[in-house]
Parts: C-alpha cells; sequence; structure tokens
C-alpha cells in the first residue's frame, strides 16, 4: 500500500511516485535531465518550459518527456 504522502504519476509510461505539490522542474532535476534538451508533454499538452516551475503533478498525471539528439 502506498503512503498518503506520494502521488503516483507516469513518466514515458513507467510508474513513479512522486511527493505531492511537486513541480516539473523538480521532476527534471529529480530524474538528472537537462532541460535545454528535453520537451515535456503533461497529459498529452506540450508544457512550456517557462512554466514547468508552477505546473505541479497530481495523482495519475502522465508525462511523457522527449529528448532532443543532435546529429549531422
Amino acid at each position: 500500500m502506498r503512503s498518503s504522502n506520494v502521488l503516483l504519476i507516469k513518466v514515458n509510461g513507467e510508474p513513479r511516485e512522486v511527493e505531492p505539490e511537486t513541480p516539473l522542474s523538480t521532476l527534471v532535476n529529480l530524474l538528472n535531465l537537462k532541460p535545454e534538451q528535453i520537451a515535456i508533454e503533461l497529459n498529452k499538452e506540450v508544457v512550456r518550459r517557462a512554466n514547468w516551475e508552477v505546473t505541479l503533478l497530481r495523482e495519475d498525471d502522465q508525462v511523457e518527456i522527449v529528448h532532443f539528439v543532435g546529429g549531422g
């Protein structure tokens, strides 16, 4: 049984527990991602990087993170 002080979300289809009131920016840090190399979709809507700090995760949120890959 999960503790009542965590939320269950999905990140790229994988279940993950986070604390309530966790902003997207904190999730990026927890996952050790470089903000300038990713885009985030929350519940099928793209979230602008400028809004990551104020976009709080909720129970059952679906987060998709896309990495930009350079190449020639």
